[in-house]
């Protein structure tokens, strides 16, 4: 047998991705806390990414979004999620596969994940939206939304 067909990495990946999953369940059933916050980094070029193309073009290779307060009708599938963010007060509707996730990470209970194996064969021609941010950690490419929301 020239190939190994035991991909132990591609199994562990799939399911510490099913730990993401089922986090944003029950997000989606039960709402954080105030002090609680998540952050999911995916890569925008990625198969079946949605976002708006304004986003892909200022950001063009990776997102992170952070779900704390201002998230709405979070949907999680078997292989993507859905969700609703204000950007520059417009709600947006994105869609992000599972498989498209790079990091994701709880700072609460300081619990991280990353992921590359899945993430890096994926990559689509033409992508629709990214978002980068300098910040040193494992959450290197942050999006903070307030920059999009008007001062009051």
């Amino acid at each position: 047998m020239d190939e190994d067909i035991f991909r132990y990495d591609l199994m562990v990946e799939t399911a510490l991705r099913d730990v993401v999953k089922q986090t944003l369940k029950l997000v989606a059933r039960h709402g954080l806390s105030d002090n609680r916050s998540l952050y999911i980094t995916f890569k925008t070029r990625a198969n079946g990414v949605k976002i708006p193309k304004y986003l892909f073009e200022r950001y063009p290779d990776k997102m992170t979004i952070i779900l704390q307060f201002q998230f709405w009708n979070l949907e999680v599938m078997e292989d993507k999620f859905l969700l609703m963010l204000s950007f520059n007060n417009v709600l947006e509707s994105i869609a992000i596969p599972f498989e498209a996730l790079t990091s994701f990470a709880d700072p609460s209970v300081q619990f991280g994940l990353q992921f590359e194996q899945i993430a890096s064969r994926n990559i689509a021609q033409k992508g629709e939206v990214s978002v980068e941010k300098n910040t040193p950690s494992l959450l290197a490419d942050v999006v903070f939304l307030d920059q999009f929301r008007k001062k009051k």
